[in-house]
């Protein structure tokens, strides 16, 4: 019999996930409505968090990104310390061997692209990460032109872990971070990092934008996608 074929949703969008991420999925599906489709694949990541451990996904991303639907809007890789150890271009370019032509972006060039339209460029970082791992990342930013003048660190290398620490732990560690003089924006870093109920509590709170890797990269895809009305949480949102 003859059938009908309707447009489809409005964006077809992409994510390599960890497979230690228990957080990014969740937090997505809180904000994508039902004219936004989001498409996972899984890319391999050991849950010892080490300098190491991360740039070895580089050589995963391709056989990665094969596994989602061709044709895509816009397509993200879930990782933040991974695309600063491995560099945003480098991130794009194994992406497009699988999926040519697809905007592609991570949470760390997101992250930048968000403070851009906040207006922020001093903030506060917020990490469950150690020292080796906070280190390249602080470099990152500051060559990107973003002072981080204030720093928490939960001095967590198991990402397992990270998937159970609190929202309210979180929350405490923007506050006390976020307060510092100077700082115009809070980032709380990793896909790992539950954050989406609380970021609303801590931007009234300290009377500043808060975002996170995955607000950041969620909200970057859908521009990317040309979507811009996704109700997120945050004033990044409301751009």
């Amino acid at each position: 019999m003859k059938y009908a074929v309707d447009p489809g949703p409005a964006a077809r969008l992409g994510l390599v996930v960890l497979s230690t991420d228990e957080t990014l999925e969740d937090e997505a599906r809180q904000i994508l409505g039902p004219t936004v489709s989001l498409y996972h694949s899984r890319i391999e990541c050991a849950p010892d968090v080490t300098p190491e451990n991360l740039r070895k996904m580089e050589a995963r991303m391709t056989p990665s990104a094969d596994l989602l639907p061709k044709g895509l809007d816009a397509i993200g890789y879930g990782c933040t310390s991974a695309s600063v150890l491995i560099g945003p271009d480098a991130v794009a370019q194994k992406m497009h061997q699988s999926q040519p032509d697809v905007p592609v972006t991570n949470p760390i060039s997101a992250v930048l692209a968000a403070l851009k339209a906040l207006g922020a460029d001093k903030i506060a970082l917020v990490t469950p990460y150690e020292a080796d791992v906070v280190a390249p990342m602080k470099a990152f930013l500051e060559n990107a032109g973003v002072s981080v003048v204030s720093e928490l660190n939960f001095g967590e290398r198991d990402d397992r872990r990270v998937a159970r620490i609190s929202e309210a732990s979180t929350r405490e560690a923007m506050n006390e971070a976020g307060r510092a003089d100077g700082v115009q924006a809070v980032f709380a870093s990793c896909t790992n990092l539950r954050s989406f109920g609380v970021i609303d509590a801590a931007e009234k709170q300290l009377s500043r934008p808060v975002v996170s890797s995955n607000s950041a990269l969620l909200w970057h895809l859908a521009r990317l996608s040309g979507v811009t009305d996704i109700p997120g949480p945050g004033q990044l949102f409301k751009l």
